[in-house]
């Protein structure tokens, strides 16, 4: 069974390696010149105005959560309608999963409703709080 996994650890360690000498090539190769202007933050190549630990409005970061959130769903999608098509076309209705247990048209569609129901309920909830209202 670890044998699947060897390619897998060859390869994070070979990304490992490779970021290792890449930091280190340039810790070494790279130039070390350090002053007051040279020190100072560069934005876009203009003068930084103010300070750059300002803080941002939190709607902004609940807004992208959010984004995610509703976004992601769609990964969640992709192989529930696959199984729900497969178990459309499929002469008794239903779909084998991987692990034996069969999956009826039925319960692919409550199962995708229960999911819709609760992204719903989180959708109405932020509704509620207000985090799309932009004052």
């Amino acid at each position: 069974m670890l044998e699947s996994y060897q390619i897998i650890a060859i390869c994070i360690l070979g990304v490992a390696l490779a970021s290792a000498a890449a930091l280190i090539a340039a810790h070494v190769i790279g130039p070390s010149r350090h002053g007051s202007v040279k020190d100072q933050p560069f934005e876009s190549g203009m003068p930084v105005v103010h300070d750059v630990q300002r803080r941002f409005n939190i709607r902004f970061y609940i807004i992208a959560m959010l984004f995610l959130l509703f976004d992601v769903e769609i990964v969640f999608m992709w192989p529930w309608a696959e199984a729900f098509y497969q178990s459309c076309v499929s002469a008794n209705g239903a779909v084998v999963v991987d692990d034996g247990t069969v999956a009826t048209k039925g319960f692919l569609l409550f199962g995708m409703g229960m999911f819709f129901a609760l992204l719903l309920l989180g959708l109405v909830y932020e509704w509620k709080k207000g985090a799309f209202e932009w004052d």
